[in-house]
């Protein structure tokens, strides 16, 4: 795997896990009993953590890379060879 391939695939994981990861824990605007203003959305987080997520997105996405490297690198499943243009 080339160090270009290998970013692409870490951060196709990385926007994966993130849109996997971003609803986990949150608590609404109606499950708290806030009333919503200005045309809000009662389904809108009250506090999405987005620091903490992003930090849990990133080494969740670098267990899996660095499990498809591993079975990349011993040869558990082999790949076709891409075609050089």
């Amino acid at each position: 795997m080339s160090l270009a391939t290998g970013i692409a695939i870490y951060l196709t994981l990385w926007w994966t896990a993130l849109f996997a990861i971003l609803p986990l824990g949150n608590k609404t605007y109606a499950e708290s009993g806030i009333e919503v203003k200005d045309g809000g959305d009662p389904g809108a987080p009250v506090n999405p953590n987005l620091k903490s997520k992003f930090i849990t997105t990133t080494w969740v996405s670098a267990l899996f890379w660095g499990a498809l490297w591993l079975v990349l690198k011993f040869g558990l499943v082999k790949l076709p060879p891409f075609p050089q243009g």
